[in-house]
């Protein structure tokens, strides 16, 4: 065994590099995981994870059966938030509808809309599930927003038809919405997910890695050799830097290709950044490695990183509005700046300027956990 003493040697570094790729090697489903798995995961959740709600499935029950009710149907209609359902035929069949799930909205048109029209204030009913908050935020403002645009559109037919002109708005807002014009909820999701699959492939991947070891017994020969923690760990770390770097490459042509994602800003910052946060992941993998007992408890332990991640990183909920102290326990997790630093150089094209501090974070987290790992390791087998 090697004295505490003893320096870093490069050759036993290397040894433990050749090791670990021929155990890679001869456990091709692992391989698979970090090569195939991103992919579909990126297709599965591209498709899955969207914060827009659309077609909402809506109940009419138009009591007025004349053009101008017809007329406000097909607004609602037009619009791609809205799915024309079903007609009903009383209020007894829309709460069962409702009840059932089968609808989430319901107009009623009383029978003297048009009447109402051309005399004062024309009043419809909009009935909502609100369940889901989600999709019931969703119909409610937007069915607001219908309703509001019908009414000035008839105001301005009925100013017409007096002669008094074109209505002038008192207040005209011109708006531009920079970095992603269309607002597509794809573009927005695509690089986070990137970031997100890497974490949980590579994270699961290696926190087998020093446990696989004790439980095949291979273990007790690395123990009379005279083998650092340090070189060990450098060792088990570098094969799968290679991996995680062309799965990532891998997912980030998928993403460009398939989804039509564009890079903004600089490649070259991409992928040293996204190196800079591969190692950060491999290093907090091989931790849990070397604090698990065997591999169930390493799934555990992965899965009690992965899922704080989704919810405090950014990821799905937007960090502002959360409490304080859930900013700071966010601030906490890797994944956290990575997606800034996604978001921002695929969506806004800026540079390590705007980036320095995230890059910064990150460095530090990957300092931080290979030291720990490094500590944390002994030739032993307790």
């Amino acid at each position: 065994m090697s004295k505490n003493g003893s320096p870093f040697k490069i050759t036993r570094y290397i040894s433990i590099v050749k090791k670990e790729i021929i155990q890679i090697k001869r456990d091709p489903g692992s391989l698979a995981i970090a090569l195939v798995l991103p992919v579909v995961l990126l297709f599965l959740l591209g498709y899955a994870v969207s914060s827009e709600v659309e077609n909402i499935e809506m109940a009419v029950w138009d009591q007025n059966q004349t053009s101008a009710s017809r007329d406000l149907i097909k607004s609602f209609e037009n619009s791609h938030y809205f799915t024309y359902h079903v007609n009903a035929v009383s209020y007894q069949e829309i709460e069962g509808m409702l009840d059932r799930g089968e609808v989430s909205m319901a107009l009623v048109i009383p029978k003297s809309y048009s009447n109402n029209l051309t005399k004062d204030t024309a009043s419809i009913q909009i009935l909502i599930d609100g369940s889901n908050p989600t999709i019931s935020k969703t119909a409610l403002s937007n069915s607001k927003l219908i309703a509001q645009d019908k009414s000035i559109k008839l105001q301005m037919e009925q100013l017409n038809q007096l002669g008094a002109g074109e209505m002038v708005q008192p207040i005209k807002g011109e708006s531009r919405v920079l970095y992603n014009p269309n607002m597509e909820v794809m573009k927005f999701n695509i690089p986070a997910l990137i970031g997100l699959i890497m974490q949980e492939v590579i994270l699961i991947l290696t926190a087998f890695s020093l446990v696989r070891e004790k439980e095949k017994g291979t273990m007790e020969q690395l123990i009379v050799t005279p083998i650092k923690s340090s070189e060990l760990i450098l060792g088990k770390l570098t094969p799968y830097v290679g991996i995680g770097l062309f799965s990532f490459l891998f997912v980030l042509v998928t993403a460009i290709g398939w989804f039509e994602v564009s890079i903004e800003g600089s490649m070259t910052l991409l992928l040293v950044l996204s190196m800079l946060f591969l190692v950060t992941t491999l290093a907090m993998g091989i931790l849990v490695s070397t604090l698990a007992k065997n591999q169930l408890q390493a799934m555990y332990m992965a899965f009690a990183i992965i899922l704080p991640s989704v919810i405090l990183s950014g990821f799905v909920f937007p960090r502002e509005p959360m409490p304080y102290i859930i900013q700071i326990l966010g601030g906490f997790i890797p994944l956290t700046y990575y997606l800034e630093i996604l978001r921002g150089i695929f969506l806004k094209g800026v540079g390590i300027q705007e980036l320095w501090t995230q890059t910064i974070i990150l460095s530090i987290f990957t300092i931080l956990l290979c030291v720990a790992t490094i500590l944390r390791f002994k030739k032993n087998l307790e």
